[in-house]
């Protein structure tokens, strides 16, 4: 089973000693395997090697497998797993090898999910997987999926496509997402991940979710979820992320919290999450505070942009400018780091306008750390449905579906200027002054200024040194010449080594400055009588006549229409409960 990586600007797979975000989709389908070795669904005479790699963290050599494999005169099946769109052209470059001598692959992950159930007829990079002999995979594997795939890869037999979109599997009483404990090291701080639910019921136009996990949502339960951490605990696996889309939707949020709650306080298990949630979260009574105590320490918020304008036009209609503050203030009280999810590329996007909105938020929105995306019409996605049917013209390079790359031309800027804009956008929100400013607002809210300091510069780093999005960051870059992209020409020694170590160098020294930097501003305000009673506009209890006061909303397109429509609701609720007095 092999996540691949994908490929840098200068053409080399993205890979770190310890890499950034743990892969769910290989601890399902490790999980899902090893039921099926299990339940011995090849015959009890057949004996299961299940070997797993995620690329961002681990080499892949595909000749040396293969060398295994025949030394041992075993039969084998490459699964290339959970493959997105801009790691497309990494599978199909891995799968090349092997399928020249023989050996059975599989593809399966979002871009071939998403191209099955959004576009008529095969899109061209799945006509070219299979002209390769590669057998695709649509839809997940649950519910004995797996097993028809390995009966038919073991008998010689596997068919050009698996097509399961129409029929998504339950959850529950299915094998929980698993990784041994070696893998889950690969990590920055042996974090790995877990999936309680899968679909959304938004619509989102730029979302590949809705249309590859469905919009009817679908749980496991609270034993589940138990079962995943007694079983990590075990390996000494104390963080996980929790990859729901949006885990304030999922029904059994409640249950879920209620029983972390009781494994922290009554068994005294120290375990802490990451989850994913919507800008509405704050608003369902008991939330944030059973998070908190259920060991929530970081929440991912899909904000998306302040411009309601933008927020309608993909059908984003459930952000809604007037909660911002209150929403993320509800987070700060909790001590809760919060990470934005921030788009550019609007239509109405301009380089003022994206400079002005930055300043916005960093002056009146207690964000901690905001991570930016350019609007992409991702394969599987209604945006790039509607554009692929028009025949609009969109970058061929399924390498560039990144969400940090320009793909497609803009109505106000041009493609380079949009791409220059996008890694300036980086450099406005992380400077060194702002950093200070959430460092203070974090020490003031009781937590840990030295935490934040250390994550915002990971993200700093990763945009200003590595050049790659944080999501695809890593501590000590790794390349290897012979794995260059094979459309690029490979570097000669004498060139990619001294290139490769002077790399290297240069960045440890500039990361070991901004830390000696960063880390005298986190000495300063530890020892700061006042850094408790610290506050600022973003701080500031939101009230609702000071909505006009605010360049959120008075700056912005449409902000002057959603704080009309907020007060005529705040206005009707309060005649309901006066009649209702």
């Amino acid at each position: 089973m092999i996540k691949p990586s994908h490929y840098d600007d200068d053409g080399y797979p993205i890979q770190w000693l310890l890499s950034a975000v743990p892969s769910n989709t290989l601890a399902c389908l490790y999980a899902i395997a090893k039921d099926c070795e299990r339940r011995q669904v090849l015959g009890p005479e057949v004996e299961f090697r299940i070997s797993a790699f995620d690329e961002t963290n681990q080499r892949v050599r595909p000749d040396k497998l293969m060398s295994m494999v025949e030394r041992d005169r075993a039969k084998a099946l490459v699964m290339m797993i959970g493959v997105q769109s801009n790691q497309y052209p990494r599978a199909l470059d891995l799968a090349r090898p092997f399928r020249e001598r023989g050996f059975p692959v599989a593809i399966g992950g979002f871009h071939v999910s998403g191209c099955i159930s959004m576009l008529e007829g095969l899109h061209p990079t799945l006509q070219e997987a299979q002209a390769l002999g590669v057998s695709l995979y649509a839809g997940e594997a649950e519910e004995g999926r797996l097993d028809e795939v390995l009966r038919d890869a073991y008998a010689g037999a596997l068919k050009p496509l698996y097509d399961h979109m129409k029929e998504l599997p339950d959850l529950a009483n299915q094998p929980t997402p698993i990784l041994p404990q070696d893998h889950i090291r690969r990590y920055a701080g042996s974090t790995t991940s877990l999936d309680l639910g899968r679909g959304c019921p938004f619509q989102c136009s730029f979302c590949t979710i809705i249309n590859v996990q469905g919009r009817k949502s679908r749980f496991r339960t609270a034993d589940d979820l138990e079962e995943v951490i007694r079983e990590n605990l075990k390996q000494d696996i104390h963080r996980f992320f929790i990859t729901d889309d949006n885990f304030a939707r999922n029904r059994n949020w409640e249950s879920f919290f209620d029983r972390l709650i009781e494994l922290r306080e009554q068994e005294g298990l120290k375990v802490t999450f990451t989850i994913q949630v919507d800008t509405l979260c704050h608003q369902i009574e008991g939330f944030i505070d059973k998070a908190r105590r259920a060991g929530v320490k970081r929440v991912f918020i899909g904000l998306e942009n302040i411009n309601p304008d933008s927020l309608i036009g993909a059908k984003k209609r459930q952000n809604r400018i007037t909660d911002y503050r209150a929403m993320l203030q509800a987070w700060k009280k909790a001590g809760v780091i919060t990470y934005a999810g921030y788009i550019i590329g609007f239509p109405n996007d301009t380089k003022a306008s994206i400079r002005r909105d930055i300043e916005i938020i960093k002056e009146e929105l207690p964000i901690d750390i905001m991570e930016f995306f350019i609007l992409t019409p991702l394969p599987g996605s209604e945006d790039h449905k509607v554009l692929y049917g028009k025949g609009v013209a969109m970058d061929a390079d399924m390498n560039k579906y990144d969400t940090n790359h320009v793909v497609m031309a803009h109505p106000r800027m041009s493609q380079a200027e949009l791409q220059e804009v996008y890694r300036l956008a980086w450099d406005w929100f992380f400077t060194p002054q702002h950093m200070e400013r959430v460092m203070r607002r974090t020490a003031a809210c009781g937590a840990s200024a030295g935490k934040i300091m250390f994550m915002m510069l990971w993200f700093f780093f990763s945009i200003r040194y590595a050049r790659v999005h944080p999501l695809d960051g890593g501590y000590f870059r790794l390349r290897f010449r012979t794995d260059r992209r094979p459309s690029l020409p490979r570097e000669n020694p004498l060139v990619f080594y001294p290139r490769y170590l002077g790399k290297l160098i240069y960045d440890h020294f500039w990361m070991g400055y901004w830390l000696a930097r960063m880390g005298i501003v986190r000495q300063r305000i530890k020892a700061d009588p006042a850094a408790k009673h610290y506050t600022d506009l973003a701080l500031t209890a939101p009230e609702r006549e000071e909505f006009a006061d605010l360049a959120l909303f008075g700056a912005t397109r449409g902000g002057d229409q959603a704080v009309a429509k907020r007060r005529k609701e705040d206005a009707a609720r309060a005649a309901l409960r006066a009649a209702a007095e």
